[in-house]
């Protein structure tokens, strides 16, 4: 039985007086979700403007799924994958979710966990609207973070974008999501995959490691801490039996069975805590993540994490792609392709996320473009790829 609208919305208010304040989970009702997004009113935002995307399916290699019949969020068999989704990178997650599953090689063997937040100007349930009329045949659940859970462990950054409580629900995923989910990927909405996920996905975490993503050891680590912290002859022996090197928190593959039996959520939340009263860290959610973990990460190939092509923190100037090949291509920073390319001051890379954007408005076509296109304004970049 459909429920009704009227139905599912008194649901959604009885179930956040019942759950756990971190977190409540909904799944996007099957509704008439194309009529009801074109009824939104919301075409001055742009919200409702993407095109539906190809419908991507499963070759005859592909295997069947071993829980066709339950939820799939809890199918073992599946490439379990986590991102944010609100209403500012809404245009970023669509171009990600675009590109994972065009170069996905069993596109419905995966699953999309997509954390929204509770006080996002656009609602959850149109955001998964929005969803659902762009994938139709997408298998995704969407989860409401409560920013309330992190509200007050969150301190000014150099960026204020920085300062978003979604920014920390990656911290808070062995509690989003069930606890059938015992591996995920979490990835921003900036970034765009040019690879098979698969592949990432299939990268094992050895001996008790609770994480993998790519570290970059060649990084001034000192920086990242502040001369307070480094000053502490405490604080600065967390690093002592360590070898700790940066990673960035936008790629990264968890073992949440692992990140939940360690309380790593818990262990986070004490270094926000301590920075409330002293200030150790400028950057926002990232420091607490290498005061846990740098130097007991999986180490994972760099070509998973093509970052910083939105510049620094700062400025979001133009930067160049790392030496070597390139799976995924992150635009980390404060630059984001799109804004850039409306703007029409766009980087030279910014180009390579055109083909994945599935945005459309009066002076702008997407999706047309074939990233091998000989068209391509960047045909010496592709040789980069796979």
């Amino acid at each position: 039985m459909i429920p009704s609208r009227q139905s599912a919305d008194v649901l959604l208010i009885l179930l956040s007086l019942l759950l756990p304040s971190f977190c409540l989970g909904i799944r996007s009702f099957p509704t008439r979700v194309v009529d009801a997004v074109n009824g939104l009113g919301l075409g001055p935002d742009g919200l409702s403007r993407f095109t539906e995307a190809p419908d991507y399916r499963n070759g005859a290699e592909c295997p069947g799924s071993s829980n066709r019949e339950y939820d799939l969020s809890c199918d073992i068999s599946l490439v379990h994958i986590a991102m944010t989704l609100d209403s500012k990178y809404l245009r970023g997650s669509m171009a990600a979710v675009h590109s994972v599953l065009r170069h996905a090689s069993c596109p419905e063997h995966v699953f999309f966990h997509f954390i929204s937040a509770e006080f996002d100007p656009v609602s959850p349930r149109v955001l998964s609207q929005l969803v659902r009329s762009t994938f139709p045949s997408l298998n995704f659940k969407v989860y409401i973070f409560r920013e309330d859970t992190v509200i007050n462990l969150i301190s000014s950054s150099i960026r204020q974008a920085l300062e978003n409580p979604l920014n920390y629900a990656r911290s808070y995923l062995g509690d989003i999501l069930g606890r059938c989910v015992e591996r995920v990927i979490y990835l921003d909405s900036d970034v765009i995959v040019v690879d098979d996920i698969r592949k990432l996905w299939d990268i094992p975490l050895s001996g008790s490691r609770v994480i993998g993503a790519p570290e970059y050891c060649h990084t001034n680590f000192t920086k990242y801490f502040t001369d307070s912290f480094w000053s502490d002859p405490v604080l600065s022996r967390v690093f002592g039996s360590r070898n700790p090197c940066y990673f960035n928190t936008g790629v990264m593959v968890m073992d949440l069975v692992r990140w939940r039996e360690g309380n790593y959520r818990k262990r986070i939340e004490n270094w926000m805590e301590l920075q409330r009263k002293r200030r150790i860290y400028d950057l926002g959610s990232l420091p607490p993540f290498l005061l846990v973990f740098a130097g007991n990460v999986e180490p994972i190939d760099h070509r998973w994490n093509q970052h910083g092509l939105g510049g620094d923190n700062v400025r979001g100037s133009c930067r160049s792609l790392h030496p070597g090949p390139v799976s995924l291509l992150h635009w980390s920073g404060k630059g984001k392709p799109w804004v850039r390319l409306d703007a029409k001051k766009p980087c030279t890379l910014d180009h390579l996320w055109v083909p994945y954007d599935l945005y459309r408005a009066e002076d702008h076509t997407v999706g047309s473009t074939s990233p091998a296109s000989s068209s391509s304004p960047l045909p010496g970049y592709w040789g980069y790829f796979l």
